[in-house]
């Protein structure tokens, strides 16, 4: 049988429904129905069930979906019953926020190793991970065996590390420099942009306001008629 294809906006939401369950979890709910989670997740519950069908339901009509179950499905269907090793490349401000971010552990993401060209970084110390030079990065992720880079460095060199990252085992590149990477199939590449959020912010405030002179204008109108 062939596997059904999931689309992109479907596994966009999967995180988002696994924090929730998550906590749920941790204050000791059980169940919950797809009318309540939407509510929580202000989804409609058409969509919670249309988006679970794509994996089997997970649910009983009547019953509603077990929320420690619902949990681990959907935490195996995302690859997070497994742990994945990764590296950061880019000792700076980000690179270092991303390295003393302890939730990650949580998620079954193990931070081992972070890498810099710069000589005044190395050495120095990011949550007991030692920065090293680029020059041991082949090595490192060959002997350690790791799955995830994760790029916090300038756009001029971030083609550079990434066909170096190709010839390695790597399997997945989170990247934060502002170049949208195209490698090999076998590389999963996830660009994240955060001046592309931060103008996504900026249109919702003029279209927010945008409304709002418009309300202001036809409740004017109103008074003068």
């Amino acid at each position: 049988m062939e596997e059904k294809e999931i689309s992109p906006a479907v596994i966009g939401r999967l995180p988002r429904y696994f924090r929730y369950l998550g906590e749920l979890k941790d204050e000791g709910i059980e169940r919950i129905s797809s009318q309540d989670l939407s509510e929580l997740m202000q989804a409609t519950a058409s969509q919670i069930r249309q988006d679970f069908n794509n994996f089997g339901g997970f649910g009983q009509q009547g019953y509603g979906y077990n929320v420690e179950y619902l949990y681990d499905e959907i935490g195996k269907i995302l690859g997070l019953d497994r742990q994945h090793r990764f590296i950061i490349i880019g000792a700076g401000n980000l690179g270092r926020a991303l390295g003393n971010y302890m939730n990650f552990e949580r998620r079954g993401f193990l931070f081992r190793g972070m890498f810099d060209q710069n000589p005044e970084l190395i050495g120095s110390q990011v949550r007991g991970v030692k920065v090293m030079p680029m020059e041991e990065l082949e090595t490192f992720i060959r002997e350690n065996h790791i799955d995830i880079a994760v790029l916090t460095i300038p756009k001029a060199s971030a083609l550079n590390v990434a066909k170096r990252l190709v010839g390695t085992d790597i399997r997945a590149i989170w990247n934060f420099a502002h170049v949208d990477l195209d490698l090999p199939e076998r590389i999963q590449v996830e660009n994240v942009h955060l001046s592309d959020s931060l103008m996504k912010l900026s249109y919702s405030i003029n279209r927010y306001e945008q409304e709002q002179e418009k309300t202001a204008k036809k409740r004017q109108t109103g008074v003068e008629s």
